[in-house]
């Protein structure tokens, strides 16, 4: 990887797709600036890109960058090793597909693309180019679930046998604004089921091993929901409530709800049991990857679960970063810049994101077809 070895003893060269000061809900403002910053030692911002010459000009005061209001110029810069994607989901393919051909490594936001289709294509293009790619499913850094991933592992909980997870997914509740208004229309590719809930499996794999069959029942009920500024209701086609049971490779039992919305009591509570012990993670969002989670266990002769402290350790990847959204977000570039030093590949990359997406696609298709679908 000719890229890779370019960059692998100095700071890697950052150019960001989407990062507008003038958009206060930004992602790349909220979770990726904030990263890049706490990592000096491995990334320098060096360019930024949005979609109108205004932004452009106003993320150049605010960064002290080269600013651009076209993509193909941020992919061409000579001074951008890393091509980081964070807009909406439909324009991924489009903007991936110029950075992989510029030959620069690339850095996407999940989904990887707007369905089954466009994350395969794009997984190839960067397999055939050899270009080292990362996917943001940032739950697997998150301490907690890193450290209940080696307590199973350890034997805490004995064998492991089932896990319930119920959540909610926060973002696709009965009222939007202006800027969240696409994640209600399903052919965008940004809904309940493959946001909050694929995160949420992404780490479920991470810690208990991948699905070997899954049946889904999505069921969209919401028609419609009211568009704040405009005090209008606007339709709605994206399932706001999935429900999905299958088995994974280590034998578990594995149960997922997950609503749109929040919830007036828990919104997101994750038990996972085992033949001696118990696990349980709570947390007052669904959104798994931007939350912190509250671990409780108990086995043998213990009657009930007790909070469990998290070793300090777990959170000695990107330290500096924030305590915010940011924060797993951080420790994936952490982990990124890491494996470019030591020639690992530990960050989820673009085949990773494949996997997913295949999950994705049979959790819909069991849904669609009311059938059990196996996975590979």
């Amino acid at each position: 990887m000719a890229n890779e070895k370019q960059v692998s003893n100095k700071k890697i060269g950052v150019g960001i797709i989407g990062a507008s000061p003038l958009n206060p809900h930004s992602w790349a403002m909220n979770a990726h600036i904030p990263a890049i910053k706490a990592l000096p030692e491995d990334y320098e911002l060096r360019a930024v890109s949005t979609s109108r010459r205004e932004s452009a000009e106003a993320a150049e005061k605010e960064f002290g960058v080269p600013a651009f209001d076209n993509h193909q110029d941020l992919v061409n810069h000579p001074d951008v090793d890393l091509v980081v994607v964070t807009v909406k989901v439909p324009y991924h393919h489009e903007l991936i597909s110029a950075a992989l051909d510029a030959g620069k490594m690339v850095f996407s936001e999940w989904p990887l693309g707007n369905g089954l289709v466009e994350a395969k294509d794009l997984a190839k293009r960067a397999e055939q180019a050899g270009i080292r790619t990362a996917v943001g499913l940032q739950a697997r850094f998150q301490p907690a679930i890193r450290y209940v991933r080696d307590l199973i592992a350890d034997g805490y909980i004995g064998e492991l046998q089932g896990s319930v997870l119920v959540g909610s997914g926060t973002g696709w509740g009965n009222v939007t604004d202006r800027n969240h208004a696409y994640l209600f229309d399903a052919t965008n590719g940004a809904t309940v089921l493959s946001i909050p809930v694929l995160h949420a499996l992404d780490a479920l794999s991470y810690m208990l091993g991948d699905f070997i069959s899954v049946s889904a029942n999505l069921v969209a009920n919401q028609k419609e929901v009211l568009l704040m500024e405009e005090n209008k209701n606007i339709p709605v086609t994206s399932p706001n409530y999935a429900s999905i049971i299958g088995t994974v490779n280590s034998g578990a039992a594995i149960s997922v709800f997950y609503r749109g919305g929040s919830s007036r009591g828990e919104n997101m509570r994750w038990e996972i049991n085992g033949s001696k012990g118990d696990l349980v993670l709570t947390a007052p969002i669904g959104s798994v990857q931007l939350t912190d989670l509250k671990l409780e266990g108990g086995r043998a002769e213990d009657t009930m679960v007790s909070e469990m402290a998290i070793p300090s350790s777990y959170y000695e990847l990107a330290q500096h970063v924030p305590t915010s959204v940011s924060s797993n977000t951080g420790r994936l570039y952490a982990q990124f810049a890491k494996d470019i030093r030591e020639g690992t590949n530990l960050t989820p990359d673009f085949a990773h994101a494949l996997v997913r997406h295949q999950l994705l696609d049979a959790i819909e298709t069991s849904s669609r077809m009311g059938m059990a679908q196996k996975l590979d």
